[in-house]
Parts: C-alpha cells; structure tokens; sequence
C-alpha cells in the first residue's frame, strides 16, 4: 500500500510540473510561429540573392520567335543546350536554309568544334528576302558563302547585355555592331534578333531575321 501510494504521489507530482509547461508552450506557439517567420523569409531571400528575378529572365532565351521553337526534343531549348551549334540548327526547322549554306561551305565541323562562340543565325525568312538567282549564285560559290556565314560568327559567348551598345570583330575579320536593351535587340542597324540568348553546347546563338552582309 505504501508502495502504491509513493506511485501515485510521483505521478500527480510529475503531472503538476509538466502542466505548467504545456500551458506556456500552447501560449507561446503562436507567437513562436510569427517570430520564425521573418526568420525563414529572410533565409530564403538570402538563398535566393545569387539569381535575382531580372538576371533569371535574362539568361533565359526571349524574343517573339522563341515561341516557335518545338518544346521538347532535339530542337527544343533544352534539346540545342546538348549539342553543339551546327547540330543544334540542324534541329530547328526555322534555320533549315542556314544549315543547307553551312553544309555548302563545308563548315559543320569548324562550327561544331569552335568554343565559346557567339552565332547570329539568320531563319529562312531572312533568307528567303534575298532574290532567288541571287542567293542560289551565293550557294554555288564556296569562298563567297564562307565569307558570308563566317562574317555571322564572333568569337566569343556575348551575353545579351554585352549586345547593348557593342562592336565586334568577327571570324570573317569584319566587324559588326549592336544595339539595343531590354529583349530588343539590333545587329547593324538593319537585323533584328527574334530569338536570342538561345545554348548551344559551345555556343550562345541570337536568331535574326535579315541576313548579315560583311562590307
């Protein structure tokens, strides 16, 4: 009986020191909630300072032309972000006249196995503003087709800031200029970039809708 009663006087002492406590802890939950919050907010934001919402957007590819790029497979963004440039084109129906010139030039490998090159890819539209006899003249003369399609390359990745107010030299040794900001952009006053900022695998490429002419 002793026993059982030294039993039930721990548990009722037990009893009396923990109800104090739960008491205080249902108080103090909501209030624990709110003070975290802020806390977590702040962790997140820092988490997330490194990528800033305006340099995510521009890393991504834009342009009202984008829309037409296949959303999956071999030539969708994610697709061309695994090959290199020449391949890459080579997926996208828009670029199919373009791949037919670098094939022409025999220029698939060098462009391939280029690094960190910047391309600005005309679509068939671009070319097709070229009289017939005049572009099947440019595709039956290698030396001149060359010096067309390599005057597209510049040999160095460009990020779309870099295109705001720029000139540079191009594999063809001739130099073009850049303007514009935003996801509106210019290459020599006379092509615009429909789709640009698009990966390649060794290459960062601008699509444009008027073929580059070197002088």
């Amino acid at each position: 009986m002793n026993s059982l009663r030294f039993r039930r006087g721990a548990v009722a002492v037990a009893a009396a020191a923990v109800l104090p406590f739960s008491l205080a802890a249902c108080s103090d939950s909501g209030d624990e909630s709110k003070a975290s919050a802020p806390s977590s907010a702040a962790a997140s934001s820092t988490a997330g300072e490194a990528p800033t919402e305006d340099s995510t957007a521009m890393d991504q590819p834009f342009g009202p032309a984008c829309a037409g790029v296949p959303k999956d497979g071999a030539g969708s963004f994610d697709g061309m972000a695994k090959d290199p440039v020449a391949t890459a084109a080579s997926n996208n129906p828009a670029l199919s006249t373009l791949v037919t010139a670098v094939k022409q030039a025999g220029l698939v490998d060098t462009l391939n196995n280029a690094e960190n090159i910047t391309v600005f890819a005309p679509t068939n539209d671009a070319f097709a503003k070229i009289p017939k006899a005049d572009l099947d003249k440019v595709l039956a003369d290698k030396a001149t087709l060359t010096k067309i399609l390599t005057y597209h390359v510049v040999g160095e990745k460009l990020a779309p800031q870099q295109l705001e107010n720029g000139s540079f030299e191009t594999l063809q040794k001739g130099m073009i200029t850049t303007k514009g900001s935003g996801q509106e952009y210019t290459v020599n006053d006379s092509s615009k970039v429909v789709c640009g900022n698009v990966k390649t695998a060794n290459a960062n490429v601008y699509i444009v809708d008027t073929v580059l002419m070197p002088k």
